[in-house]
C-alpha cells in the first residue's frame, strides 16, 4: 500500500503539472483570459455605480446591511438585464468547462493510457518507479481496453470530472451545500472502498476488473489460457506427488 499510495503521489504530480499546461495552451487558444478580462471590467463597472462589491465571498455577503443589501441586490439586477455581459458571464462559465475537461481529459489519456499501453502491465511512470503493475483480477495481463474503461470511465469521468464541476459550479455559486455534501459522499465512498474491498480497489479498478499488485512477486499470466496450462501443470504435479 506504501508504494501503492507512492506512485499515486508521484503520477498526480506529473498530472496536474501537465494539466495546468495543457490548460494554458487552451485558454491562449479560446482567448478564455479577454472574456474573463471583459466580466471583470464589467462587474468592476457596476459596483463602482452602485458603490457595492459584486464578487464578494459568501462570508462578505452576511455581512452586509440592510442598505448594502439592496444596492447589491440592485446591482445584480442590473447585471443580469444586461444581454452583453451576460453572453460574456455565459462564454467564462463554458469556457472554463470545456478547458478544464479537455485539458484534464488529454492529461489522463497521456500519463494513465498512453504512457502504461506503452510500458506494459498497466504501468505509469510512477508505478514503474516504485515497481507497482496492473493486472486482471484472475491474475492475466490488462488489457488496452481495459486500461481506457479505468482510465477515461473511472479515473476520468467518475472520480475527477464529477467533482471538478461540481467545484466550478460552487465558483460559480451554481450550487449550495448540495454539492458540498455530493463531494463529500464521494470521497466517502472512495475510502470505503479503498477500507473494504478484498483487494484494496478504488472505483476505477472495480470497473475495469483490475488490481494493483507488487511487480516482483507477482505471477502474471499473458492470457487465460496460459493461466489455465499453468493450473493443469500445477495440478499434475500435485497428483503425481500425492502418488509417492
Amino acid at each position: 500500500m506504501l508504494k501503492r499510495i507512492s506512485a499515486y503521489t508521484f503520477d498526480m504530480i506529473l498530472l496536474v503539472c501537465l494539466v495546468i499546461v495543457l490548460a494554458m495552451a487552451l485558454s491562449g487558444m479560446f482567448g478564455y483570459d479577454d472574456y474573463n478580462a471583459q466580466m471583470d471590467a464589467a462587474y468592476e463597472e457596476y459596483g463602482q455605480k452602485y458603490d457595492i462589491n459584486v464578487s464578494m465571498t459568501l462570508e462578505e455577503y452576511e455581512k452586509l446591511t440592510e442598505e448594502e443589501m439592496a444596492r447589491y441586490m440592485q446591482a445584480l439586477e442590473a447585471i443580469n438585464s444586461d444581454e452583453a455581459v451576460m453572453r460574456t458571464y455565459s462564454m467564462v462559465v463554458n469556457l472554463t468547462l470545456i478547458i478544464a475537461s479537455l485539458s484534464i481529459l488529454m492529461g489522463y489519456l497521456v500519463l494513465e493510457l498512453l504512457v502504461p499501453v506503452w510500458l506494459g502491465n498497466g504501468q505509469t511512470i510512477g508505478k514503474k518507479i516504485f515497481g507497482i503493475a496492473l493486472m486482471r483480477t484472475d491474475g492475466v495481463k490488462v488489457t488496452p481496453f481495459m486500461m481506457f474503461v479505468r482510465t477515461v470511465l473511472g479515473k476520468y469521468t467518475l472520480e475527477t470530472m464529477i467533482p471538478v464541476l461540481i467545484v466550478i459550479m460552487l465558483l460559480f455559486q451554481m450550487v449550495g451545500l448540495i454539492g458540498t455534501l455530493v463531494l463529500g459522499l464521494i470521497l466517502l465512498l472512495q475510502v470505503i472502498l479503498l477500507i473494504a474491498t478484498r483487494t484494496n480497489s478504488a472505483l476505477h479498478d472495480l470497473l475495469a476488473c483490475t488490481v494493483a499488485v507488487d511487480m516482483a512477486s507477482q505471477m502474471m499470466f499473458d492470457s487465460p489460457e496460459a493461466l489455465l496450462e499453468y493450473k493443469k501443470r500445477i495440478s499434475a504435479d500435485a497428483a503425481n506427488r500425492a502418488q509417492y
